[in-house]
């Protein structure tokens, strides 16, 4: 399995733990691969200083509003809707790197983000209700795990850098 298609799986997975985290850990690494496959791309705003910090910026808040009483479940359609579509930003983005199709990486970033939504929830709902603790504490470590993950999985293994191409004969 290629790099690209697992930093899909991984990244999408995380923007239905945390819609923003995923999309700004990308376009983060981005500013220091700019790799040229995304030239003349829609996708090549990543790229941009002032687009990685605002995505930085949103997913602070994200992770802020997170814990208030009033914010809607993640798997409510709206919600769910957002989620998919920063996981089908990362999925494409990753395959037009590395010169694949941009549908089939929107369709697996969002596909895994819908997932990721689901998985979260219920493990959030079940760690509140099984540990006692407060539901904003226990966001608070799905922050932390969420972050060192997303680290591990953008930083960690270049994503945003394009794959070497091997020719065999």
């Amino acid at each position: 399995m290629s790099k690209h298609l697992w930093q899909t799986v991984g990244l999408g997975t995380l923007a239905g733990f945390r819609s923003m985290t995923a999309p700004a850990l990308l376009s983060s690494n981005l500013l220091q691969y700019r790799p040229n496959t995304l030239a003349g791309s829609p996708l090549r705003y990543l790229q941009k200083p002032l687009v990685a910090h605002g995505l930085k910026l949103l997913a602070a808040g994200e992770m802020t509003a997170d814990k208030l009483p009033q914010m809607p479940d993640r798997i409510t359609p709206t919600a769910l809707l957002g989620r998919a579509a920063a996981g089908a930003l990362v999925g494409a983005t990753l395959y037009k790197i590395n010169r694949g199709k941009q549908l089939n990486g929107a369709l697996l970033g969002g596909l895994s983000a819908i997932a990721g939504s689901y998985i979260s929830y219920f493990l959030r709902k079940r760690a509140t209700e099984t540990s006692g603790l407060p539901s904003g504490l226990v966001g608070g470590f799905e922050d932390l795990l969420t972050l060192g993950t997303g680290l591990a999985l953008a930083k960690g293994s270049n994503a945003g850098e394009a794959e070497s191409r091997r020719w065999t004969l």
